[in-house]
C-alpha cells in the first residue's frame, strides 16, 4: 500500500514537472505571447510582490473566512435535511429526486438574485457558496444513512439499544467514510463557488482581484493569484483525501 501510494506521489510530481517545464519552454520560445501566458519567473516576481503587500493577506483572509462560513452553513443544513430524510423510505422517495434535480441546474444562472438580496459584500458569496455545497452534503447523507445494512439495526435494536446508542455506535462509524467523502467533495464544490462568485461580482476576495488584474491586463499577476488558488485548492484536497482515507480504514477495521 505505502509503495502504491508513493507510486502515485512520483507520478504526481512528474506531472507537475512536465507542465511546468511546457509553460517555461512555450514562454522562452516566443510561440505564446506573453501577453496571454507570461514566464514562470515573472509570475513569481509578481507573486513575491504580493506576498509582501497588506492586500494579499487581506483578499485571502476574506476568501478564506468566507468559504468556511459558507462552508459550515452547507454542512449543518445539508447533513440535517439529509439524515431526516433518510429517516422515511417515503421521504427519500419523495425528497431525494428532487434534491437531485435541483443539484443538475447551474445555480450560476441564479447569482444575480443572489447580489439582489445580499448584495455585492461577502453575504452574497456565503450564501453563493452556501448554496452549491448543501446539494452534495444532503444527497450523500440520505445516500449514507440508507446504505446501512437492516441486520445492524435489529441487531442493536435486540440488545436493547435506545436510538442515541443506534446513531452513535451503529449509524455514525457505518456511514462515516460515505459522509467525509461527500463533506471533501462539497468542500471544493463550496470553495469554487465563492472564489467564482469573487470573480463575478464583489469588492474583495482573491477572485476580485484575479478579475481586476485581467481587467488591467496584469497577466503576470493575474497568473500569480491563480497559481495561489491552484496550490492552495490541490493542498486542501490533499488534506481532505487524508481524512477520508483514515475515516475508510478505521471504518473497515470496525
Amino acid at each position: 500500500m505505502k509503495r502504491t501510494a508513493l507510486t502515485a506521489r512520483l507520478i504526481q510530481l512528474a506531472f507537475i514537472a512536465i507542465l511546468m517545464a511546457a509553460w517555461h519552454f512555450s514562454t522562452a520560445s516566443g510561440s505564446i505571447s506573453k501577453l496571454f501566458l507570461p514566464p514562470p519567473s515573472a509570475v513569481w516576481d509578481a507573486f513575491s510582490r504580493l506576498v509582501v503587500t497588506g492586500q494579499f493577506w487581506s483578499a485571502v483572509r476574506v476568501t478564506l473566512v468566507t468559504t468556511a462560513q459558507a462552508y459550515l452553513i452547507a454542512l449543518v443544513v445539508g447533513a440535517g435535511v439529509g439524515y431526516l430524510v433518510s429517516r422515511s423510505r417515503f421521504l427519500t422517495d419523495v425528497f431525494e429526486p428532487v434534491i437531485a434535480g435541483l443539484f443538475t441546474i447551474p445555480i450560476t444562472l441564479f447569482f444575480p438574485m443572489f447580489i439582489l438580496f445580499f448584495g455585492i459584500g461577502t453575504g452574497s458569496k456565503i450564501a453563493y457558496g452556501a448554496s452549491y455545497a448543501f446539494f452534495p452534503i444532503a444527497l450523500t447523507t440520505i445516500a449514507a444513512f440508507n446504505s446501512v445494512e437492516p441486520h445492524f439495526l435489529r441487531a442493536a435494536r435486540s440488545m436493547g439499544a435506545s436510538r442515541r446508542e443506534i446513531f452513535r455506535h451503529v449509524l455514525v462509524p457505518r456511514t462515516l467514510p460515505v459522509l467525509i467523502g461527500g463533506m471533501r467533495i462539497a468542500f471544493v464544490i463550496c470553495f469554487a463557488s465563492v472564489l467564482g462568485g469573487e470573480t463575478l461580482s464583489s469588492i474583495a476576495g482573491v477572485g476580485r482581484n484575479i478579475a481586476l488584474s485581467a481587467e488591467l491586463l496584469d497577466t503576470a499577476r493575474m497568473y500569480a493569484w491563480i497559481v495561489f488558488v491552484v496550490v492552495t485548492a490541490v493542498s486542501l484536497n490533499f488534506i481532505a483525501t487524508s481524512i477520508e482515507q483514515n475515516a475508510a480504514a478505521k471504518g473497515n477495521v470496525s
